[in-house]
């Protein structure tokens, strides 16, 4: 009976050191409410980086972009990559255009924000610019 008594304690300081370094690496769990701004800001970030997207897929644009020796998966790449300032700067530069009418500057608008990226070493879209970054 003395046997069985010290192996159940045994057994027992055993499952309790498991336990406790098992539950010592877990990590804590903390939740709060997310307010409704949060949410519509998301949302609205969404719709503009799928409004610009749409407008990178039309066929002028990827047509000018090839033109410029950009390939029009690394511009889309981009688009995702925006920081949520720099999609409404383009979402708002967007909703100033007239309806189909000046493709052409939404392109060079476009293009000036893809090579000032360049330019400040965030993409390497263009092969003619040097990134600030080269000279150091």
């Amino acid at each position: 009976m003395q046997i069985r008594t010290r192996f159940n304690r045994w057994l027992a300081a055993i499952a309790g050191s498991v336990l406790l370094s098992a539950s010592l690496g877990l990590p804590v769990a903390q939740a709060g409410m997310i307010g409704t701004h949060v949410v519509v800001e998301q949302e609205l970030l969404q719709q503009q980086r799928d409004t610009l997207k749409q407008f990178m897929a039309r066929e002028e644009i990827r047509e000018q972009l090839i033109a410029w020796g950009v390939a029009p998966e690394a511009a889309q790449a981009r688009v995702d990559s925006l920081s949520p300032a720099e999609v409404a700067q383009m979402s708002a530069r967007m909703q100033e255009l007239p309806a189909g009418g000046d493709v052409v500057g939404a392109v060079v608008f476009v293009f000036l924000v893809l090579l000032v990226t360049d330019i400040l070493g965030f993409t390497d879209l263009f092969p003619f610019v040097r990134s600030i970054h080269d000279n150091e």
